[in-house]
């Protein structure tokens, strides 16, 4: 299995390059699996925008077109979250494709956990463990979450993680 690293993003087999301008794709997003070593547990957010409010999610959002998705990823955690790792390594978990909307999920182990600074877009966070995840989720999420393959990744990484 090949692997290499560009700007701190681990890429895959899939030959999806994931760290390119993003000028050619009319909508693309990202969320971030924050991954806690020392807790086993994953960060989650509570929503309070229109669309999904009361749902829980992931830190992220839409990539602007003049970003790569890397740069989207740190801009919108910093905006959501007030933390993004100097160290970050983001793993790809799943990349979900619907004509013109993409969505690119990742995993990021830290250290341990850490309290986010939340914008307006979240009221509430809360660290759990995978197998005990907040509900309702938001709709994309639930799909993300409850889909074989991001399990078995997951629970791979989180294994390499300890």
């Amino acid at each position: 299995m090949k692997v290499g690293t560009t700007k701190e993003i681990i890429l895959s087999l899939s030959n999806t390059v994931i760290n390119h301008s993003m000028n050619n794709v009319l909508n693309q997003s990202a969320g971030v699996f924050f991954y806690s070593k020392d807790t086993d547990r994953f960060l989650f957010l509570l929503r309070t925008e229109d669309k999904n409010p009361s749902s829980w999610g992931l830190p992220g959002g839409k990539i602007e077109k003049d970003e790569t998705l890397l740069e989207g990823i740190e801009r919108e955690c910093i905006e959501e979250i007030n933390h993004f790792p100097k160290d970050a390594k983001l793993v790809p978990i799943q990349k979900f494709v619907n004509n013109n909307f993409t969505y690119h999920t990742f995993f990021c182990k830290v250290d341990s956990e850490f309290i986010p600074v939340l914008n307006e877009e979240h009221c509430g966070y809360a660290w759990t463990t995978f197998d005990h995840y907040p509900k309702p989720l938001h709709p994309g999420l639930f799909n993300t979450i409850n889909f074989d393959v991001v399990q078995d990744k997951l629970k791979k990484l989180i294994k390499k993680a300890a």
